[in-house]
């Protein structure tokens, strides 16, 4: 699948693990003021096709979460996630063709009960 920013100065290309019924929002410190629902792509599934030298990397408390965003227009598009750090999530919301209104109701992770925390 193709992925873009806002802008169009980043496009990724984006092979997912469960296809859509992978979307989950979470409800960590981050997340939960990023809003954006995730779908699940493997390490190797995710291919910056234009725009590497425009993605901003942000981390916090562990560092290993990585989240990219735009430099240019700010959307977030994909980051290595801390509870999978052999997976991405990528932002439903960038993903060509897809609106994330047509899933419906999208489940959630309990981000701040996170079990690396334990």
């Amino acid at each position: 699948m193709k992925a873009t920013c806002h802008c169009g100065a980043v496009e990724l290309r984006v092979t997912l693990s469960e296809g859509l019924a992978s979307a989950r929002r979470c409800d960590c410190s981050f997340c939960a003021r990023r809003g954006a629902a995730a779908v699940t792509a493997p390490l190797d599934g995710v291919e910056v096709v234009r725009g590497a030298d425009k993605l901003t990397l942000y981390t916090f408390n562990t560092s290993t979460a990585q989240h990219y965003f735009c430099s240019v227009c700010g959307i977030y598009t994909h980051h290595r996630r801390r509870s999978d750090p052999n997976s991405y999530g990528i932002n439903l919301g960038t993903l060509e063709g897809v609106n994330p209104r047509d899933l419906g109701d999208i489940g959630w992770v309990d981000g701040v009960n996170h079990p690396s925390d334990s």
